[in-house]
């Protein structure tokens, strides 16, 4: 449906010049939004996928947990690529184990402090917290908990414009509303999260409110990421995903240039019908995508299960190991130590073990503090990421 642009324009003071930031309308859209065309086909085929793989990760079985594990870290790898920062999945998982070091770059961190985020949002919905703006700043401050990102207001709204693409906001792409109206803009955001409108489906809600959030744009950093994150929490949040997670960002980073002409689209016409159908199919090709991947880790588990059975006496310690890579792919000896609760001897056995066999390798140098990565497992999900 065409409609004018979704707000109107307040001119502002940027480094002495006259600037139009752009100020959103509230949602919902005026006129309503046309659940008409491709709309309810897509809004059906999102549904059912999701579906699939909610009934999957709601199961109480550890290659749920596993791919639970596994997602957020996609997810955070993903949404951080749409921002220039491409950090590959081992280096995230060798910091996650080894923790940071002086020579730790701000990107692996920042990758890190995502996985937190998101981890840290989702907990916080499992105690019963809503989804709200008080959430999503303390989230931020997350994210931003780097020396780079300490410089960028961590875990407050900007109070200084900011803009899209370009030197200066008269050359930028897009000039999102002054800082006097980024409070106003977040609390009407709130409300349509949380309104009870029946008539709205809640996928549709759930891509309007992403949509908003970057016109929005109330940060004076990471807002793509929190505003990918705030997909996540909404999915959690409505009942949509009891336990999965959707890692959407590499479908949005595959298609990044749809991503950004529609969401300028929306804001220029009001042309959120074509955004939503985007936005659906993301949401079912990463459900599906996710799904898949699921069995070829189930495929994986059991085939090495079957393996590791063959070995007789040391079986025992080798399987709980292999537990424990399954729910923590890089680790070291006292992380399997802790999480296959055995012995160091037997960890330390074990994994010698399951190197042996091919199952791990071991990516640190040298013979103390050693890192091991379930080999197959890493390479799966680098396939996907």
């Amino acid at each position: 449906m065409q409609r004018d642009a979704t707000g109107g324009y307040a001119v502002v003071q940027v480094e002495g010049e006259e600037v139009r930031a752009f100020v959103p309308d509230p949602l919902p859209p005026a006129p309503p939004l046309a659940i008409d065309g491709g709309v309810p086909r897509a809004l059906e085929a999102a549904a059912a996928a999701l579906g699939r793989l909610d009934a999957f990760g709601a199961a109480a079985h550890p290659d749920a947990a596993a791919l639970g594990y596994a997602c957020v870290r996609q997810e955070a790898i993903g949404s951080s690529r749409i921002e220039g920062i491409d950090v590959p999945l081992e280096a995230l998982l060798r910091v996650e184990v080894d923790g940071p070091s002086s020579t730790t770059g701000d990107d692996v961190l920042e990758v890190a402090n995502h996985v937190r985020a998101i981890e840290q949002g989702l907990g916080q919905l499992r105690q019963d917290r809503a989804v709200s703006n008080r959430l999503l700043r303390e989230l931020h401050a997350v994210l931003l908990d780097s020396p780079r990102g300490q410089r960028k207001m961590p875990g407050a709204f900007r109070r200084a414009q900011n803009w899209i693409g370009g030197p200066h906001p008269l050359s930028a792409r897009y000039v999102p509303p002054p800082p006097a109206e980024v409070e106003n803009c977040m609390a009407a955001l709130e409300r349509f999260v949380h309104a009870a409108d029946d008539r709205l489906p809640l996928l549709a809600r759930t891509a309007l409110a992403h949509a908003q959030f970057e016109s929005i744009h109330p940060f004076l950093d990471g807002n793509g990421r929190v505003g990918r994150l705030l997909v996540t929490l909404m999915l959690r949040d409505l009942g949509l995903l009891r336990e999965a997670v959707l890692p959407i960002s590499a479908f949005l980073y595959r298609h990044r240039m749809a991503y950004y002409d529609l969401l300028n689209t929306v804001t220029a016409t009001g042309n959120w019908e074509d955004w939503l159908e985007y936005f659906l199919e993301g949401v079912r090709a990463a459900a599906d995508g996710t799904v898949a991947l699921a069995g070829r880790m189930a495929e994986l588990f059991a085939a090495d299960r079957r393996r590791i059975d063959d070995v007789g006496r040391r079986m025992r310690s080798a399987a709980r190991v292999h537990q424990a890579l399954m729910a923590q792919p890089v680790v070291s000896i006292p992380v399997l130590r802790q999480r296959a609760e055995i012995s160091f001897p037997a960890a330390a056995n074990a994994i010698e073990l399951l190197t042996e066999m091919g199952i791990t390798r071991q990516i640190s140098v040298g013979a103390r503090n050693r890192i091991f990565a379930y080999e197959a497992y890493l390479k799966l999900l680098g396939e996907t990421d």
